[in-house]
């Protein structure tokens, strides 16, 4: 009996889960971003640094809030030595093991910015994603909040030049210290642990950072016995005592009129606690000097609610939040939130060392920036396509070809048209998907006069709008002929004329 022939199993084209394809604008759009964030950073005085984005496990430490998930949130494999390797989960673990690694060669403070993917081993879900771009400047060598203040300010440079204005955006901040000094009065001060892999200072930090998401009565569930959500699935909660869970709502709910007023209201808070003091005028320092640069309230702000994730903070924390309104795939209105933060973080070279390094940092999330520079962007920043030359001989290849290669050496992107050149009309819709600003048409009547079409897409498509009879179209025409000797003459006025 013949051998039945096993045919080869098609893999299916289907992206990984939680991951994305970045293709043609998106790509151009990041890296326009990534130089914007990477100009401030140096006009600030930091230097470029890359990392690999391979580390060991041990490099990376254990400081991602989702503790409870395989990996504990990083994706990791054994090396051919048996040794833990992980793909990096943010920048700021590299930085500190790069410090400790070249400590003895770098001058202090160590100013650094870096950019790249990281990748995360969590649940995904609308506009998270296991893979995401950051920018991240460091500060290293530097015990004063004013190296924190710096960051803030420097944060809100970089949301503005990328489009967004005061009023939009706010950047607010908080101190870890003083809800290690909350955490102290309820009595989790230290690692006390409820089991072998929870903790409930764990629960309640995580807890906590979920504000945004679950709203103060989801927060006080998960503070308390536990919530359901509305899948029916239940999460345990860290069982505090009313007067414990009450406590870290007031600290929560503890933002005032202004800066100061909050401030008023977490020195009441944390009055017993020396730590908590310190940790409200740290904050204190970094407002009046903030003001002293010119950012207001309206711009940075005290928030208790900030409490990043990471486990590595230990004095001030702060992030970026934008405050216009969006709507989502429902059509419900809803603010758009963080873009960016970071915060000090004086122990995690000690990791390392064995010595407290002072450090700050802040990084910038692209991926959601990206996201919310196209909702502040009208139809007009789209990014443009290239000028199309069309193909209406195939004999005078050669000829369009010098004409593109005479617009890409005057800095006019450009390209020549290198698909089924039968179907004209198909070149042209080519040109709209390609978001072409203008389309070049020469045949051979066009170079025997030395002549050449140029037809205004832009123009047109404009004009299809508003103009209804021929002699409208004749007065404003949205194809002219124009010398060849000035094509790149004439093609960039039409140019200027669309960015004007």
């Amino acid at each position: 009996m013949k051998k039945k022939i096993k045919r080869p199993i098609k893999p299916k084209a289907i992206t990984a889960k939680g991951f994305r394809d970045y293709e043609g604008l998106d790509v151009i759009a990041r890296n326009a971003m990534l130089k914007s964030v990477s100009d401030i950073y140096y006009h600030y005085g930091f230097d470029v640094l890359e990392t690999p984005a391979i580390e060991t496990v041990e490099a990376l430490g254990k400081f991602l809030p989702d503790i409870d998930r395989p990996n504990e949130g990083v994706f990791s494999w054994r090396d051919e030595d048996d040794n833990w390797l992980a793909l990096r989960y943010d920048l700021t673990a590299p930085l500190a093991r790069f410090f400790a690694q070249h400590r003895n060669d770098l001058t202090l403070p160590y100013r650094r910015f870096s950019m790249g993917p990281v990748w995360r081993n969590e649940k995904h879900g609308p506009a998270r994603f296991k893979q995401f771009y950051q920018c991240d400047a460091d500060s290293v060598g530097v015990p004063d909040v004013v190296a924190d203040a710096e960051m803030c300010m420097m944060l809100s440079d970089i949301i503005e030049v990328l489009g967004i204005r005061t009023g939009d955006y706010l950047i607010k901040i908080n101190n870890r210290k003083i809800l290690d000094a909350i955490l102290e009065i309820i009595g989790l001060s230290g690692a006390e642990k409820e089991n072998t892999s929870n903790y409930k200072r764990g629960i309640v930090l995580r807890t906590i950072d979920k504000l945004e998401r679950l709203g103060f009565e989801g927060v006080e569930q998960l503070l308390r016995s536990g919530r359901e959500d509305s899948s029916g699935d239940f999460s345990n909660g860290a069982d505090l005592t009313k007067t414990q869970s009450d406590l870290v709502i007031a600290f929560l709910r503890g933002a005032g009129n202004n800066s100061q007023n909050t401030l008023s209201n977490l020195k009441d808070l944390v009055k017993g606690s020396a730590i908590g003091l310190d940790g409200v005028n740290e904050i204190e320092q970094m407002c009046n000097f903030c003001a002293s640069g010119g950012f207001d309230d309206n711009i940075i702000s005290v928030d208790p609610t900030v409490v990043r994730g990471l486990g590595y903070y230990t004095g001030p924390v702060f992030e970026a939040q934008l405050t216009f309104d969006i709507f989502d795939d429902q059509g419900q209105k809803r603010q758009f939130g963080s873009v960016a933060g970071g915060g000090r973080y004086d122990n995690l070279i000690k990791r390392f060392t064995g010595q407290a390094v002072p450090a700050t940092g802040v990084s910038v999330g692209i991926d959601r920036l990206l996201i919310a520079q196209k909702e502040v962007k009208s139809s007009s920043d789209i990014q443009i396509g290239p000028v199309i030359v069309t193909v209406m001989d195939k004999t005078l290849i050669s000829y369009y070809q010098s004409m593109v290669q005479e617009l890409r050496g005057n800095d006019i992107r450009s390209e020549l048209f290198l698909g089924n050149p039968k179907d004209f009309g198909k070149q042209l819709k080519y040109a709209d998907q390609r978001n072409s600003p203008l389309a070049v048409i020469v045949g051979s009547e066009e170079v025997a006069k030395g002549m050449v079409q140029l037809k205004d897409l832009k123009l047109g498509a404009q004009l299809s709008k508003e103009i209804n009879t021929n002699e409208e179209w004749k007065e404003r025409p949205a194809q002219i002929e124009v010398k060849r000797d000035d094509l790149c003459v004439e093609v960039r006025k039409i140019l200027d004329s669309h960015s004007g």
